[in-house]
C-alpha cells in the first residue's frame, strides 16, 4: 500500500477527507478528555458535574453511531 492510502482508505470508508475526519477524531479526542477530567473532578468533589460522564457517552455514541451526518455540539456545550 502507498503512503497515501494510510491517510485516505479509512476516512474514505465512513464518508469524509482526510480533514473532515482529523476534525470529528480531533473534536471526540477533546470531549472525551474534557468529560474525563469532569469525571475526576466528580469523584473528588462528588456534587459537581454529576451527570457530565454518561451524558459525554450519550452524545459521543448518538454522533458516531446514531446520527453520523449531524454536526457535533461544540466542546463546551455541557460544562454547564
Amino acid at each position: 500500500m502507498r503512503l497515501s492510502g494510510y491517510f485516505r482508505d479509512h476516512p474514505a470508508s465512513v464518508g469524509e477527507t482526510y480533514g473532515e475526519h482529523l476534525a470529528h477524531a480531533s473534536g471526540f479526542g477533546l470531549r472525551m478528555i474534557v468529560g474525563g477530567f469532569a469525571c475526576i473532578l466528580h469523584g473528588l468533589l462528588p456534587f459537581l458535574f454529576v451527570k457530565t460522564g454518561s451524558k459525554q457517552v450519550s452524545v459521543l455514541h448518538d454522533r458516531m453511531v446514531t446520527n453520523r451526518s449531524k454536526p457535533m455540539p461544540g466542546i463546551l456545550d455541557f460544562v454547564i
